[in-house]
């Protein structure tokens, strides 16, 4: 007996082949075939006469007909098999070409009336349909049922294998079969309170839509459900947290003037509010849950090292984690700089060293004695990547933790450092990656926000400049002038990987297409940007690895450009100790020119380097490009950041202009938000939030709306024992989320 819970290999027509395909999908289940919904849809449902068709050369029209002729015939050069037809109806006929179906010509015989949809074609021998959609009927004009023609067609995800036409022949009739058996998650209050479509209506309308106006209440009800299963969820975190105890840990004002007397800076007027609102969280035996938010330099390091002191003399315990090496060894030679002064043993534990620093002195330990001191109390804050987490490292008296860029840390590995013990240690995150307001509700929504939204007074704007090809020699000639003058350069070459997916997936999907035609005397960004623009599916030319492309680029600049200056690369694959070198290296004066993928985003601070030059730069999003910015301008000279394109495109036009008018963070990612949207601007698959959520992540109103319901069902009923349907799809929904 088949139901919605039955697995998708079980289903008639599916079977094993097809089940494996689908599971790519995450489709394990016949509700989750259901629930998979369509990505687009195809506008079929005006039916013209085939006279009509004729009349709109280079438009995709919908025609009813009776097939008079159609066979397969092979192509001049015998390399692509074609299925003609010729279709009339009471006036008038017209010619239709398939390609590569030969099968067609079985499946489709003469004398079969059709629904066809598709593109009006000029061909030599005349006009034609060009590869349409098509649907038999009982005659023209009969008032029929169509599911791939004649009406607003889904069109879905697709994988090799698995068409839309083929998920649209498999959906309806389970559909029809199963649809009474889904019930409603949603408290009913709330579908009143909204006038939302009941939740089977809603399906149907869906996948099935009879208008476009259906589709969009179908969307608004399941965009807003989905959103409010996150909000629910994290909200029910937070409430659960909201129930434990932490340490308190009062605020000693004396010691913190002390602290900000010895800095060779003044702070911030921002840094001094978030600063104190920590602090008087810290004095609280709730536990903590903040998300410190701060451009690239504005000195949230500063802030995190102010609290921990204070923690520390309250006679507790402080772990600090970062997400790399490269950045835990910056974090341990800042605190201990910070905090010499304090007589505060500061220790450093990576995956193959560890450190200790006391009143300026600083020694290697081993792992054993390192986990010993911390357990025995005789260290003080922690500094270290995940192996703050692995087996064997305990803390005696762990009241605060502080993660950097958290959303790097999987929620496991920062659950670990809190898990299993009697006092919650409180909780700071920090990310240099401004977070649009929508995502900080939905995704962030159980952290209480703290935000540094100015700089140090000392910095001057970094100049940011779109650098055409005609001004790449320019730019070349200012670089070498800045280098002879002792200052430094980055240079990022975009990662190539992802594009190499891309293009095998497209090769998977549509067969392979000869890209032999671009010339190999293309860097290998222009490449990539051709095969994208042209939809060349090529590997063989083009799949290139990140570090073969590093290479590459490389030779191009020490060779051709650059030949008299000192480059150097800095990848992904190289080990940490040889990264640790080339980065001192470059801080010395030793290096000219760093030239990286984005290794270099996140923390590293090299003062002298007053220049980032970016190829392919409208390969990457604004966030990102803000966060490459930020590794200039970290002192009082003037720096600059050259955005190198090649790419014409408005959108990225759109998106490269918003930087160069801007150096705020926080409003361009409100930009990138609405330039790109948020599926392209996080990915699905990054937090594992289903397509609608995420669509609906670009309506702020939406957001509150969802955040303000969840909380009014959760403050009634902190269990949802009166809604068991909604308790039983959270939970399931639970799974499949992680927030990073």
């Amino acid at each position: 007996m088949i139901d919605l819970s039955t697995k998708i290999e079980e289903v008639p027509k599916i079977g094993l082949t097809y089940a494996k395909r689908l599971k790519k999908f995450g489709i394990k289940t016949v509700q989750d075939l259901l629930f998979y919904f369509p990505a687009r849809y195809d506008d079929f449902s005006e039916i013209i006469s085939i006279k009509q068709a004729r009349q709109r050369l280079g438009q995709t029209v919908c025609v009813q007909g009776q097939i008079t002729e159609i066979e397969n015939v092979n192509t001049f050069k015998k390399y692509m098999p074609l299925t003609e037809a010729v279709i009339q109806d009471d006036n008038a006929e017209i010619k239709v070409i398939w390609f590569n179906q030969p099968y067609l010509a079985k499946t489709l015989r003469e004398g079969d009336f059709v629904c066809l949809a598709g593109k009006v074609s000029l061909y030599k021998e005349g006009i034609f349909l060009n590869n349409p959609g098509y649907e038999r009927i009982n005659g023209i004009g009969e008032n029929e049922e169509l599911t791939h023609t004649g009406r607003i067609v889904p069109v879905y995800s697709e994988t090799r294998g698995v068409t839309s036409r083929w998920l649209r022949y498999i959906i309806k009739p389970l559909l029809y079969r199963f649809l009474e058996q889904i019930q409603e998650s949603l408290p009913e209050e709330i579908i009143k309170k909204y006038k939302f479509l009941p939740i089977q209506e809603a399906v149907w309308q869906l996948h099935f839509p009879d208008t476009f106006s259906h589709a969009d209440a179908a969307k608004s009800r399941f965009s807003f459900e989905e959103l409010f299963l996150i909000q629910l969820n994290i909200l029910k975190e937070k409430m659960k947290l909201m129930q434990k105890q932490s340490l308190a840990c009062p605020m000693d004002a004396g010691l913190m003037k002390k602290f900000t007397d010895s800095l060779p800076f003044l702070l911030t007027d921002s840094q001094k509010k978030c600063a104190f609102a920590i602090l008087k969280d810290l004095e609280k035996t709730v536990p903590m849950s903040r998300l410190l938010e701060g451009d690239v330099g504005s000195g949230k390091t500063v802030v995190a090292a102010m609290c921990a002191l204070n923690v520390i003399k309250c006679g507790h315990q402080v772990a600090f984690m970062a997400p790399t090496e490269i950045l835990t060894k910056q974090h341990f030679k800042t605190v201990s700089g910070l905090l010499a002064d304090f007589g505060i043993r500061v220790g450093m534990l990576t995956g193959k060293n560890a450190r200790v620093c006391k009143d300026g002195e600083c020694f290697e330990i081993s792992k054993k004695s390192f986990n010993g001191d911390l357990e025995n109390g005789q260290i003080d804050i922690a500094i270290g990547t995940h192996s703050l987490i692995q087996k064997g490292v305990n803390f005696k008296d762990l009241a605060l933790v502080i993660l950097d860029e958290q959303h790097r840390f999987g929620v496991e590995q920062r659950d670990h450092l809190i898990k299993g013990k009697k006092l919650v240690p409180h909780l700071l995150s920090m990310t240099a990656t401004p977070i649009p307001r929508t995502l900080a509700l939905t995704v962030y929504g159980d952290l209480d926000l703290c935000l540094i939204d100015e700089m140090p007074k000392n910095r001057k704007k970094v100049k940011t400049i779109i650098v055409e090809p005609s001004q790449r020699k320019e730019a070349y000639e200012f670089i070498k002038r800045e280098v002879s003058e002792g200052k430094g350069v980055f240079v990022i070459f975009p990662k190539i990987e992802s594009q190499a997916s891309k293009l095998k997936e497209a090769i998977e999907k549509h067969g392979p297409v000869s890209g032999s035609f671009i010339p190999q005397n293309y860097n290998l960004a222009e490449r990539y940007n051709l095969a994208e623009r042209y939809n060349l599916n090529s590997l063989a030319s083009l799949a290139i690895n990140e570090v073969k492309a590093l290479k590459e680029e490389y030779e191009r600049l020490s060779k051709e450009i650059f030949p008299d200056l000192r480059i150097t690369m800095l990848h992904g694959k190289m080990k940490p100790a040889e990264k640790e070198r080339i980065m001192l290296d470059f801080k010395k004066g030793e290096i000219d020119i760093l030239l990286s993928t984005s290794v270099v985003e996140v923390g590293v601070d090299v003062p002298r380097a007053t220049i980032m030059m970016i190829e392919g730069a409208e390969r990457f999003g604004l966030s990102q490009l803000h966060q490459f910015r930020g590794r200039v301008g970290r002192s009082d000279m003037q720096s600059y950041c050259f955005l190198f394109t090649t790419d014409p495109s408005m959108l990225n036009r759109k998106r490269l202009k918003a930087l160069v008018e801007s150096n705020n963070g926080f409003e361009l990612a409100e930009k990138d938000l609405e330039i790109r949207g948020p599926g392209s601007l996080y990915g699905t698959q990054q937090w594992g939030i289903p397509d609608m959520a995420m669509q609906g992540l670009a309506n702020i109103f939406l957001v509150e709306k969802t955040r303000a319901a969840a909380k009014e069902i959760l403050e009634k009923d902190p269990e949802l024992k009166n809604y068991p349907i909604l308790h039983e799809r959270l939970k399931n929904f639970q799974q499949r989320i992680h927030f990073e």
